[in-house]
């Protein structure tokens, strides 16, 4: 991997500007049929921990001990994986064979184990005294913590490289998913599962939002040195229970600082804002604020083309003060929001759920979707003015061209504090809604998660050894994640399509199809989900 380094012209390599092609690729045939797309986003899992047992995949049965075992920080195979979730640890000895194992077998969708909306609890929630939906604790994914678990494409130090320990290569009964359940019924809707779909940057949920609508890193100019993390010799930046930094360390916001003594070569420094950083508007919570960014999105190049659109979010309309506008449930009153899941504190008209994520918001942080902008107005919009449209439309489709769909919290899967399985439901009613709408016969909807959650897969990314084809760079693609197509269009009723995509394929697939420019290097270079219309079953 190349190493980032200052200056503009240099800066722009390492942000894959150079040797741009001077024009999108050509409209890909099977696509000129699709009249709607619809991306639905979700969550926190990577490939094998949810779709590793689909049938005729590259799964879990194909998971060799050298992607599989997973080693100490000294590259000594681990006894066992020791466990920290709190109804895990208390599973036998607490350490279980180093081998990938069923969280199901211990914690059933039904037990106990989800914290109340807006409780923090590190190592989850016993069962007995939570609520229903079989949660476990949350797992780091963070940027550096990624490419340290990955290994160069060995995928045998996510369990050293987190602070969840063992739960990393914990993994879900596919079978027993909801999503599943409802794709193999006798009349189930036309779907191609992607089997080489990869986060299109390395880390968390921030910095792939920001993939999805710009196909670039968010910059910070100028940013405190307090923001810039400090790594260690091996290029982390922080303690967990299996690993211990060389040197001292600080995991922040931005990128490790260019030519210090303590810069690490072979991942990126600069400026560059790869973890959670809070928006520049409202809603927003407290911390640190990103400044607006600039750069194209895929909106701008949408609007600019007269092709409508929209991002439609779970309790949007509560957290951007949207007074009476679908989604919104704190009656017309000014005053302290009254609502008992919004968030304590929280003043009239502003009152988010307590489990909506300001950081899941990537159009938040560009100045063109300011406060008071007109597309901020128009194509900011609350997942339930979509539903409320896809269930309107009789004769005539009431779809825009591109909807994203962002559900909140409680339905996006996210380990620590939502359900798989209640977010699995959630996910297969928005597909229900859009199949029995007269949309169906012309959409496209793709379903695919932000990132991998923290948790191990074993098939390594393009720019890793023995990984597939496809573009990459010092930002990624990190671990492979599910990533679902569905549509009447499609040739067969079910189908694998094992081309190398990534997060970046969406906007491709968008651009290819209303021809319009692409936002960056990325999206021009890797491959669209026409792939979907022509694989074999």
């Amino acid at each position: 991997m190349r190493r980032m380094v200052h200056g503009v012209g240099l800066a722009l390599v390492a942000l894959g500007l150079a040797a741009v092609p001077a024009q999108a690729a050509k409209p890909v045939k099977p696509l000129q049929k699709v009249k709607h797309i619809v991306v639905i986003y979700e969550e926190n899992h990577s490939f094998d921990n949810l779709y590793g047992g689909w049938e005729k995949v590259t799964g879990l049965k194909q998971a060799d001990a050298a992607h599989t075992t997973q080693v100490d920080q000294h590259g000594a195979a681990l006894a066992c994986l020791p466990q920290n979730d709190v109804n895990l640890a208390a599973v036998g000895t607490g350490c279980f064979a180093n081998q990938p194992f069923h969280i199901d077998d211990y914690i059933q969708p039904s037990d106990t184990t989800c914290p109340k909306p807006g409780v923090f609890a590190a190592n989850g929630v016993p069962k007995g005294t939570g609520d229903p939906g079989g949660c476990t604790r949350d797992l780091v994914h963070r940027f550096y913590q990624e490419q340290y678990q990955m290994d160069g494409g060995k995928h045998d130090r996510y369990v050293t490289g987190s602070d969840a320990v063992g739960l990393s290569v914990g993994a879900y009964k596919t079978r027993m998913l909801p999503i599943y359940r409802y794709l193999h019924r006798s009349a189930h809707q036309r779907y191609a599962i992607a089997d080489r779909f990869y986060q299109a940057a390395f880390g968390g949920s921030f910095l792939n939002h920001q993939w999805l609508v710009a196909a670039r890193t968010p910059v910070w100019h100028n940013a405190p040195d307090a923001q810039h993390s400090i790594l260690d010799s091996a290029a982390m930046p922080t303690t967990y229970p299996l690993y211990t930094p060389d040197r001292p360390v600080k995991d922040s916001a931005l990128t490790q600082a260019c030519d210090l003594p303590t810069t690490v070569a072979g991942v990126a420094c600069g400026d560059w804002a790869v973890n959670t950083v809070q928006p520049p508007y409202q809603p927003h919570a407290s911390g640190a604020q990103l400044p607006p960014q600039t750069s194209p999105t895929i909106g701008d190049r949408l609007t600019a083309k007269g092709v409508s659109w929209a991002w439609y979010s779970g309790g949007w309309s509560n957290a951007n003060g949207d007074v009476g506008a679908p989604g919104w449930t704190n009656g017309t009153t000014p005053g302290t929001c009254s609502d008992p899941n919004t968030t304590t504190g929280a003043v009239y008209p502003n009152c988010p759920d307590k489990l909506f994520q300001y950081h899941h918001q990537p159009l938040n942080y560009y100045a063109s979707f300011a406060p008071g902008t007109a597309q901020r107005s128009q194509d900011l919009r609350d997942e339930q003015e979509f539903i409320d449209k896809a269930k309107a439309s009789g004769s005539s489709c009431k779809l825009r061209s591109v909807s994203f769909i962002k559900p909140v919290g409680a339905e996006n899967e996210h380990p620590g504090y939502a359900s798989e399985h209640g977010g699995s439901d959630h996910l297969v009613s928005l597909l229900r809604t859009i199949h029995r709408s007269s949309c169906r016969k012309g959409t496209m909807v793709i379903v695919t998660y932000d990132e991998f959650g923290g948790q191990w897969d074993h098939v390594p990314s393009p720019g890793q050894v023995g990984g597939p084809g496809g573009p990459s760079d010092e930002m990624g693609p990190g671990t492979r994640i599910p990533a679902l197509v569905l549509s009447p269009l499609l040739p067969k009723r079910f189908a694998v399509d094992s081309t190398s995509h990534d997060t970046t394929s969406v906007l491709a697939t968008i651009e290819h199809r209303f021809k319009v420019r692409g936002v960056n290097s990325r999206d021009r270079k890797v491959q669209d989900l026409s792939t979907a219309f022509t694989v074999a079953p």
